[in-house]
C-alpha cells in the first residue's frame, strides 16, 4: 500500500469532520448515548472488573473527575475506571458494519477529559459525536480480517477517543493529528481472552480509553505523532489487516455515523440478539408448550455461531454468550432478564435440558446480510412433525427496528434501579436537559451523589 500523494487519510477525515455540522438534535442523540452508557456502567461497577477498578482507586489520592461509584478522582483514573465498566453487561450500544460498540470507550474519555476542564455540556456532546465518527469509520475500514483477531472496539476505540478528547480540548488540525496518531500506534486488543475465563475484555476498553485520553493530553503539550498511522507502509491497516478499505474512511455520509447504532435490549451479546428477537416474536404469535418442542434449529452468520454458540455455560458471562441459553431462558421466563444470566439461572436443569434442544449453525443467506445486518433464522421442530419458521434481517433496537425513547429510558431505570439509585437521581437523570446552556459539573453533581450506593 502506498502512501497517497496529497493528504493523508487521517487529515482528510479531519477535514470532512469539521465541515460537518452538529446540531441541536444531533447532541440531543449523543445525551441518549451518554444516559444508555451511564446505565450500563453503573451497574457494571458492581461486577468483578467493577471491584477491580475501585481498587485501582484505592491508590490515588483524589482529584476532579468521577469515577462511577462516587469517588472524585484523577482525569487518568477516572478514564479507565469508567471505561472498563460499561461493556460487562454486554448492553452497550453497538455499530453493526464497523462490529464495534463506541460508547464505553469514548463516553468515559470525554467525561474526564469534560471534567478535568470544566468544558459545557454543548462542548462533551459534540466532541462526543466526533469520537463516535473516528471509530465507527475505523471499523468499517479496517476489514473483516481484522475482527479475526483483534477486539475492534479496542483498536478502532482508542483512535476515537483521541478525537473526542482533541475535541474538547480544542486542539488544531495538526495536534488532533498527533494525537490520533499516537493512540493508533499503541492500538491494540488480541481476542486470546475469548479462549479464557479471565476479565480482559474489560482491560481493553479501558486501555483504549486511557490511551486516547493521553495522546489527546500529551498533543497539547506537542508531543508529535505519525500522520500516516492508518495507511502508512507500518500502520494499523498494513499490519492488523489482511482487507482494508483506506477509501471507506474517508467516505463521506450526509449524517453522522451515530445515528447507525443500535441500542441492545437485552443483556446478552448482540450476536445472540437476531435469534433472540426471531424466538421471541414466534412465541408473541403462537401458543406454545415446551414440552411438545423437538428441537430448535438456528441460523446464524458465522461470527454468531463462533461467539455464541456454546451450548453448556459455566459463568455468567459465558451465558451471556450462549444463543443455547438465551433461547432456553426465553422459553422457560420469557422477555430477558438480568437474573436470566446468573448462574442460579443457567445450572438449572429444566434449562440446561432446553439447551440441548437448540442446534446453532451458519446460514449462508443470513451470513451474507452481515455486518450490514445481524439478522437470524428459527426452525422450531414439534414432536408431532410439525415446524414454525421465522427469519429476519434486522434486530430489536437496530435503526430498523429502533427502542423508543420509553423503551431506552425503561432499560435505563431498570438498570440504574438494579444499581442502586434512587427513584428520585434516576427520575433525575432521565429527565437531563442535555441541551441546556450549562457546564459539564451540572452533570457530575448528578452523577456523585447517585452512583455512591
Amino acid at each position: 500500500m502506498k502512501l497517497p500523494i496529497k493528504l493523508s487519510l487521517s487529515k482528510q477525515l479531519l477535514i470532512d469532520i469539521d465541515q460537518m455540522p452538529i446540531t441541536q438534535h444531533d447532541r440531543a442523540r449523543a445525551g441518549e448515548h451518554v444516559l444508555d452508557w451511564l446505565a450500563c456502567a453503573s451497574l457494571g461497577k458492581l461486577s468483578d472488573a467493577g471491584r477491580a477498578y475501585q481498587g485501582l482507586l484505592s491508590l490515588d489520592e483524589g482529584g476532579k473527575c468521577t469515577a462511577l461509584g462516587g469517588q472524585q478522582t484523577s482525569m487518568q483514573n477516572a478514564a479507565q475506571h469508567n471505561g472498563a465498566l460499561g461493556n460487562v453487561l454486554e448492553m452497550d450500544d453497538i455499530h453493526r458494519r464497523s462490529i464495534l460498540h463506541p460508547g464505553p470507550v469514548i463516553i468515559p474519555a470525554a467525561l474526564a477529559a469534560a471534567e478535568q476542564i470544566n468544558c459545557s455540556l454543548e462542548t462533551f456532546l459534540s466532541a462526543i459525536i466526533k469520537g463516535y465518527e473516528v471509530t465507527i469509520r475505523m471499523g468499517e475500514a479496517i476489514g473483516r480480517s481484522h475482527y479475526r483477531y483483534f477486539h475492534n472496539t479496542a483498536t478502532c476505540g482508542t483512535l476515537g477517543a483521541a478525537m473526542a478528547t482533541s475535541s474538547i480540548l480544542g486542539l488544531s488540525q495538526q495536534q488532533t493529528l498527533w494525537a490520533m496518531g499516537n493512540a493508533g500506534s499503541t492500538a491494540g486488543g488480541l481476542w486470546q481472552m475469548r479462549n479464557e475465563k479471565v476479565l480482559t475484555k474489560q482491560w481493553h476498553n479501558a486501555q483504549a480509553c486511557h490511551s486516547g485520553l493521553m495522546a489527546a493530553f500529551m498533543a497539547q503539550q506537542n508531543l508529535t505523532g505519525p500522520e500516516y498511522i492508518l495507511e502508512g507502509p507500518q500502520g494499523i491497516f498494513n499490519a492488523l489487516s489482511d482487507d482494508a478499505s483506506p477509501d471507506v474512511f474517508v467516505e463521506k455520509q450526509s449524517v453522522w455515523r451515530m445515528y447507525d447504532c443500535s441500542f441492545k435490549p437485552w443483556p446478552a451479546c448482540r450476536h445472540a440478539h437476531g435469534a433472540m428477537d426471531v424466538l421471541l416474536e414466534i412465541l408473541q404469535q403462537n401458543s406454545i408448550d415446551i414440552a411438545d418442542i423437538e428441537r430448535i434449529d438456528v441460523g446464524v452468520y458465522q461470527d454468531a455461531q463462533l461467539f455464541c454458540n456454546r451450548l453448556t455455560p459455566e459463568t455468567s458471562l459465558e451465558a451471556k454468550f450462549s444463543i443455547q441459553h438465551a433461547l432456553a431462558a426465553i422459553l422457560l421466563w420469557g422477555e430477558p432478564k438480568l437474573e436470566h444470566y446468573k448462574q442460579a439461572a443457567f445450572e438449572q436443569a429444566q434449562c440446561s435440558a432446553l439447551r440441548q434442544r437448540i442446534n446453532v449453525q451458519t446460514d449462508a443467506h443470513i451470513e451474507s446480510a452481515y455486518p450490514q445486518h445481524f439478522g437470524a433464522r428459527c426452525k422450531v421442530r414439534f414432536k408431532n412433525g410439525q415446524t414454525l419458521v421465522r427469519s429476519q434481517q434486522d434486530t430489536r433496537g437496530d435503526p430498523e427496528k429502533p427502542l423508543t425513547p420509553e423503551q431506552r429510558h425503561n432499560k435505563a431505570r431498570m438498570l440504574l434501579s438494579h444499581a442502586g439509585m434512587s427513584e428520585e437521581n434516576i427520575a433525575q437523570l432521565c429527565a437531563f436537559d442535555w441541551l441546556q446552556a450549562a457546564p459539564i459539573t451540572t452533570l457530575s453533581a448528578l452523577l456523585r451523589p447517585a452512583l455512591s450506593s
